[in-house]
């Protein structure tokens, strides 16, 4: 469980007062998540989740609140904050920022069904459809300005063979987000961090899943909105222990995007650089974390092996065996 900061019940109390949402009847570390502390929070009138913001600072958070807020406006069912009495998504608890949003029923599924995953895609263009009119930007924190400051403090613990696929990898994306026909594609704010993790699934009585919600947005970035979708795709899709798409999923997933926001001739030129770019991004930060680990409450980091070979089957397979509408 990764909690980073411990939250006393006169400091809870302290910040429930600024909110309309009851008196707390108990808090409980959430055992997910590598980049802030979060909470399930219970009151006497719900049950709601607390994040304490680890690496984000009060300036840097406005982009992603007002993002999940945009979202929620929406109707879209996403983890969005609520707002303080005065207004502000934001509140300090500990002296670190914090945010107070509605627990979304549902839980985390390993493997989940093909209807889930056409459900998953369905509801990433919705995001991307209803950002169309969110101002606000933000760079990607895990681009390629990330991967160029991580090479030279990762090269002395990598081997040599996989210093040099990093380098190759970074040098073709790089030279990828230069072109016209990147530069072209649709894009806007996406979350960029979908795995399942992040996705909430009921089950019916008879078994069945179904979407519930999207919640930790706080990757969120402005990118290619095929990025996002190859981000989940990557994820929700494959076999776990190779890093194969599995047909069946993949495309529903595809077919459920495709059904909402149209998959273009354009988007499957560049769909094998593009998944590709997706891999390298957690590749890269799960080096980084594995190597220059920092201090957590039962915190393990995920094996950076994983995503080492996804990207070589990325780059390896055909591009007419990847998975497409």
């Amino acid at each position: 469980m990764a909690v980073f900061t411990e939250v006393s019940n006169t400091q809870l109390d302290e910040l429930l007062s600024h909110y309309d949402i009851g008196q707390a009847r108990s808090l409980k570390g959430i055992a997910s998540g590598i980049e802030n502390s979060n909470f399930y929070l219970d009151t006497d009138k719900g049950k709601y989740v607390l994040t304490i913001f680890e690496r984000l600072n009060k300036d840097q958070l406005p982009y992603y609140l007002e993002l999940t807020s945009h979202l929620g406006k929406k109707g879209l069912s996403v983890s969005y904050p609520i707002p303080r009495n005065d207004g502000s998504l934001l509140s300090e608890i500990n002296g670190k920022p914090c945010s107070i949003a509605p627990c979304l029923v549902g839980s985390y599924v390993e493997k989940p069904s093909a209807k889930a995953c056409r459900e998953m895609g369905e509801m990433l263009a919705k995001m991307h459809n209803a950002v169309e009119d969110f101002h606000l930007s933000q760079e990607n924190t895990k681009g390629s300005a990330f991967w160029l400051s991580s090479m030279p403090l990762l090269k002395p613990y990598i081997p040599e063979r996989l210093y040099e696929m990093l380098e190759e990898e970074v040098g073709r994306q790089l030279e990828l987000q230069k072109s016209p026909e990147y530069r072209a594609l649709p894009s806007g704010a996406v979350h960029a961090d979908l795995f399942r993790n992040n996705a909430l699934i009921s089950r019916n009585n008879g078994g069945e899943e179904s979407l519930a919600g999207v919640i930790d947005f706080y990757f969120a970035c402005n990118a290619p909105f095929l990025y996002d979708l190859a981000v989940t795709l990557n994820d929700w899709t494959i076999d776990l222990e190779t890093g194969e798409f599995e047909p069946e999923r993949s495309l529903s997933m595809l077919q459920g995007y495709n059904s909402v926001r149209h998959l273009t001739e354009e988007d499957h030129k560049l769909w094998q650089d593009i998944l590709s770019a997706a891999a390298l991004r957690f590749w890269v930060s799960r080096l980084y974390d594995y190597y220059m680990p920092r201090p957590a409450s039962l915190l393990t980091p995920h094996d950076p092996a994983h995503f080492e070979r996804i990207l070589k089957l990325r780059r390896e397979s055909a591009p007419e065996d990847l998975p497409w509408i």
